[in-house]
């Protein structure tokens, strides 16, 4: 799945082409996680998060910000991917972990643990022990954006960052659940570069949906799911609802083979 490796000499961290050269060519994901962690590519992003680890929200004042580039978290062998939009500011910026450490993460994860994919229901900080199974979470975009919001030229940059991550996964990859609009409309080109045939016109974002991409070499079927993100607006406002939530990850797990995978939630 991942992207053709540029010829050529090894790009500085802070080249734009660094995720182009390095994500194709990382042997396993512990790899791509040091790479991602180092990447410079983007001047804007690198800017704002550095800035938002200096200054700090005085909540958290006395804690040192991760600051860098966030990697993905989860099993190795993910039978489920989950993509949001990028690390919140305050969140994985801080904690150097996706959705850990902000309500939205809070909201995802209490999620997971309720389905039996989550070792509990929080995520406060790396080493808090939390475990995922079977399921790891990425994005398309591992800066903390100003405003949540990368431009397309920042997403495009990341993007093979996603790309290896999801080729490292290998066959037993089965589904992949996209959080936002952002985050669904950022996969899709993806999959599509690694061959898998998408619909068209490309099936719309919402809440639910799916779609079904036909086996296509080594690769087998794939399911990809939409969901609204678990942002603090949607939540708040009643858009997405916790059993909204809980529901479609049961989907998404029964689709990917991971009913029953973690111990009994109670």
């Amino acid at each position: 799945m991942a992207e053709s490796v540029p010829a050529g000499p090894p790009p500085a961290r802070s080249d734009v082409m660094f995720p182009a050269y390095h994500a194709p060519r990382c042997r396993d994901l512990a790899e791509l996680d040091a790479r991602v962690a180092g990447c410079r590519a983007c001047p804007r992003l690198v800017e704002w998060r550095e800035e938002v680890a200096r200054t700090r929200r005085a909540a958290f004042r006395d804690q040192e910000y991760w600051g860098k580039p966030v990697p993905g978290f989860g099993a190795p062998d993910a039978a489920l991917a989950i993509v949001g939009l990028a690390p919140a500011a305050h969140g994985g910026n801080r904690t150097g972990r996706m959705f850990t450490g902000d309500d939205s993460g809070d909201f995802l994860f209490a999620a997971l643990h309720a389905v039996g994919l989550a070792s509990q229901p929080t995520a406060t900080h790396r080493g808090d022990g939390l475990e995922l199974y079977g399921v790891r979470v990425s994005a398309p975009v591992h800066c903390a954006p100003p405003e949540n919001k990368p431009t397309p030229t920042e997403r495009d940059t990341c993007r093979p960052w996603l790309s290896a991550e999801l080729d490292l996964l290998g066959p037993g990859l089965r589904t992949v659940l996209a959080l936002g609009a952002f985050g669904w409309q950022a996969l899709l080109p993806v999959l599509g570069a690694a061959g898998w045939q998408l619909p068209r016109p490309r099936p719309a974002f919402g809440h639910g949906a799916q779609l079904t991409l036909p086996a296509n070499g080594s690769r087998q079927e794939l399911h990809v799911l939409g969901s609204y993100h678990p942002s603090r607006r949607n939540t708040f406002t009643g858009r997405l609802t916790f059993a909204m939530l809980v529901a479609l990850l049961s989907r998404a797990a029964g689709l990917a083979g991971l009913a029953g995978q973690g111990p009994a939630t109670g």
